[in-house]
């Protein structure tokens, strides 16, 4: 879920019509306060914020965000009007991860949450993938949960692998049985969910992170609340 957070209708409107046709949910605010309202249901995958918004501008918004140990991963990028270079400086002084200059083109806007999105994921280390506490090693195929060595079957592994390398993405059921089981028949799909059944119980309270998406697959959600772990 994109946010887009300006208070001009106009540029809100073409923003969030420029992002539903790149294949982004979005949400959109017309200020800052109803921004942090909403921050207190719901975490955004990213945040367009502008610089000079009513009330709370673009820039006190950030360091809320950057100061709250809940908020302070949620990849930003600002937008800020031609000239104003020390709110640019600021922001990315401040934690922000990128920055737009108004007036900008769709396609580069697009650009840059492409951008941002593909940064701010966990990366591959040296093999490894990681997401919370759970750490996946494939060179020495192993899992640990916590610091715990877990045991998982081949297809547990490759289910477990599959979500933590792309954590958010929604994987249907024919899509996890052409890379798991090399066959896009599902004879039984009860296979597949007997699978992610037994994953999530290995995992314990880090199972609850691979979601079920009814009618289409699963998927690992990342902005899981952690205090629920």
């Amino acid at each position: 879920m994109i946010w887009c957070v300006e208070d001009d209708p106009r540029i809100r409107e073409i923003m969030v019509y420029a992002l539903h046709s790149s294949g982004f949910e979005v949400n959109e605010f017309e200020d800052g306060k109803l921004f942090l309202e909403a921050l207190e249901t719901e975490i955004p995958e990213l945040v367009l914020l502008d610089v000079m918004l009513p009330e709370i501008d673009g820039i006190t918004l950030l360091k809320k965000l950057k100061g709250n140990e809940k908020f302070k991963d949620i990849p930003v990028i600002m937008a800020t009007a031609m000239g104003e270079e020390y709110d640019r400086i600021k922001g990315l002084d401040l934690g922000a991860d990128d920055y737009i200059v108004k007036p900008f083109s769709m396609m580069e806007m697009v650009s840059r949450v492409k951008a941002v999105l593909r940064r701010s994921q966990p990366k591959k280390t040296e093999g490894i993938y990681s997401v919370g506490g759970v750490c996946l090693n494939l060179e020495e195929y192993i899992v640990t949960v916590d610091g715990k060595r877990l045991q998982l079957t081949y297809k547990e592994f490759e289910l477990l692998r599959i979500f933590l390398s792309h954590p958010g993405k929604v994987y249907t059921r024919e899509q996890l049985f052409m890379q798991v089981w090399n066959t896009d028949y599902m004879n039984d799909s009860r296979t597949l969910d007997m699978h992610i059944r037994t994953l999530r119980q290995k995992l314990g309270d880090y199972g609850k992170m691979i979601e079920t998406v009814r009618n289409v697959g699963y998927r690992l959600e990342v902005d899981y609340d952690q205090k629920n772990l």
